[in-house]
């Protein structure tokens, strides 16, 4: 019997011992996630919250904010820059995602198989990438304006045109330099992307389609574009939410001309907030820019799954 009953409380102790230890590991993996969670916190849920704050009320940049709920969102489409900026948003968001995937697209199937000399082009195509937006606007801008810019007199050299281009003189024409220049600083770095996806596709699939006579046309679109569809959704979500805040093309290039024909939204919150100086007005227009993105993120997803 004492045997019996002392077998009886080793069990009954092991039977309590895993949730002891399980309550330690959890304790564990909250101190692991400490850190990570306290940075999204305050860098991320905090000023989310702020922002949507601000926008319930009139908030100046100096003097005591006043409640003025729902006024900040039912003036947005009184906006005079607002209805124009979401029209072109959403058409340069287009135009670039389209380009933008084909020539990443492209440039990753050039690179896709091993031969000699490929990490070079590799290297070429994502080498401006690690460019700076910033500065990659102001090259542009250097490169491309009418006063001093080599482009002009390279192109009159070779008598492709007779005078200036007013490459951001006209509407057409700084949208068409902007999209150049975001091809430029992206196609590399989605071409990175989408190369992963394809080396990640078995070779013994292709080789399988290849014995059964499959020519390259029908590899491409019944095996890479099917196999390829979760990096193709990365780089689609990526893409047009780049597209969606786009600032600092606009904002450096062209500065939103001519006469507002490159004014993104974005740059409708800078000029609410920093110029008019309603911190409302901009923290509103920013919250309902926030809900679009994460309304057609998820559309584009369960599409793209």
């Amino acid at each position: 019997m004492t045997l019996t009953a002392t077998r009886s409380s080793r069990g009954r102790a092991a039977h309590a011992a895993p949730p002891a230890r399980w309550r330690g590991r959890k304790v564990q993996g909250w101190l692991y996630a400490a850190p990570t969670a306290v940075i999204v916190g305050v860098l991320f849920v905090a000023p989310l919250v702020l922002v949507v704050w601000m926008s319930l009320n009139r908030w100046p940049l100096l003097g005591q904010a006043t409640f003025n709920a729902p006024a900040n969102y039912l003036k947005i489409t009184g906006n005079p820059l607002f209805v124009d900026a979401v029209l072109f948003t959403l058409k340069y968001t287009a135009i670039t995602t389209v380009l933008l995937s084909g020539v990443a697209l492209g440039l990753a199937l050039l690179v896709q198989e091993r031969r000699p000399g490929i990490a070079f082009f590799r290297t070429a195509f994502f080498l401006p990438g690690a460019v700076g937006f910033a500065a990659a606007g102001l090259l542009f801008y250097g490169m491309l304006n009418n006063d001093f810019g080599p482009i002009d007199p390279m192109l009159q050299a070779l008598g492709i045109t007779s005078e200036p281009v007013k490459w951001i003189g006209t509407p057409n024409m700084a949208l068409f330099s902007t999209i150049t220049l975001v091809l430029w600083r992206f196609a590399g770095f989605n071409m990175l992307i989408l190369l992963t996806g394809l080396q990640a596709i078995p070779t013994e699939v292709y080789e399988a389609a290849r014995s059964d006579g499959a020519g390259r046309w029908q590899i491409f679109t019944k095996i890479t574009l099917p196999l390829l569809r979760p990096t193709l959704a990365l780089m689609l979500i990526l893409s047009v939410t780049g597209s969606l805040l786009a600032f600092d093309q606009f904002f450096v290039f062209t500065n939103g001309g001519p006469d507002n024909s490159t004014v993104s939204m974005v740059m409708v919150v800078y000029r609410d907030a920093f110029f008019r100086f309603d911190l409302g007005g901009a923290a509103a227009l920013s919250v309902v820019l926030l809900v679009a993105l994460v309304g057609l993120n998820s559309l584009m997803m369960r599409r793209l799954r």
